[in-house]
């Protein structure tokens, strides 16, 4: 971070806190900006922020703020604090979060996530899909128009929304373009519209967007946050791996599934393989097409 750019961090800092103005000490890279510069920034009287920052990126921290903050208000697992949202003197837009510190996982340490996300999805609901603002993806938007069709909203906001982005970018095939319509128009077949409630969902739960605290709890963060059936919670940490089985195990203990969940998870799942082929490129198409195959 350049001399300028950390003056005026300090002030942000400063202002949002009601703290004295205190320079920056020290500024570290970290993991987590694979889209955005990532540090770990300490002042001089010892306080330590997560900050990412990028230039044209203030919509998605603020978005991001957004979902952050609807997380943190249902108590139902932790989040990182937002602290502040600005511009920094170097022209580059920032989010300024709480950093914490991680500490080894104890051997519960998916039990508890498991039964936290339950929670999360059982006592924040609403009677419509999406949300008060689209909001991204890793950097691909996600429209969030509301919707009081399940069906119609993953239909039209997931699944075709990344149709047009594959086109518009020449990636995909003949073959997936016209399998996923044909999937589109039968998931009545697999989705009962009525049978879920909707839920207020992270939208991109996967290992990388988690860690345990020095009190051994899970924190979540970089969210992309809606409202919408809960099993969609469930497909990516299924899709990536590195979630235990307890991790569904508790899920189901607290709040059981539907019967036939599993097999539904493939179609969620569908939505961020589509995702993955727009963001990093063709190497995703072939994982799209045995799911398309499968459900066409």
């Amino acid at each position: 971070m350049s001399e300028l750019g950390s003056g005026h961090l300090a002030e942000l800092i400063a202002q949002a806190t009601n703290h004295e103005l205190c320079s920056v000490k020290s500024s570290q890279a970290c993991s987590g900006g694979c889209i955005h510069r990532a540090e770990i920034v300490e002042l001089d009287d010892g306080r330590r922020y997560f900050v990412k920052s990028s230039r044209d990126a203030r919509n998605m921290f603020r978005t991001e703020a957004q979902g952050l903050s609807e997380l943190a208000a249902s108590g139902c697992m932790r989040v990182p604090d937002v602290v502040a949202q600005g511009t920094l003197s170097a022209g580059e837009d920032c989010l300024i979060l709480e950093a914490i510190n991680s500490g080894p996982r104890p051997h519960d340490f998916f039990e508890t996530l498991g039964s936290c996300l339950a929670r999360l999805h059982d006592t924040n609901r609403r009677d419509y899909c999406g949300w008060t603002t689209d909001n991204y993806l890793g950097s691909n938007l996600q429209r969030n128009t509301p919707n009081d069709s399940w069906l119609e909203f993953f239909a039209e906001q997931r699944l075709r929304a990344q149709l047009r982005m594959a086109r518009n970018q020449g990636l995909g095939s003949p073959e997936l373009f016209q399998l996923t319509e044909r999937v589109i128009s039968r998931l009545d077949q697999w989705i009962d519209d009525d049978g879920e409630h909707v839920s207020l969902l992270h939208g991109d739960l996967w290992s990388g967007n988690l860690l345990c605290d020095t009190q051994g709890q899970p924190v979540i963060f970089d969210p992309a946050v809606y409202y919408g059936h809960r099993e969609t919670d469930l497909a990516m940490p299924l899709l990536f791996g590195g979630f235990s089985d307890a991790f569904v195990a508790s899920y189901d203990e607290v709040l059981p599934l539907p019967s036939g969940w599993r097999q539904r998870v493939e179609l969620y799942q569908l939505y961020h393989l589509l995702n993955h082929l727009n963001l990093f490129g063709s190497g995703y198409l072939d994982s799209c097409l045995e799911i398309v195959r499968k459900y066409g």
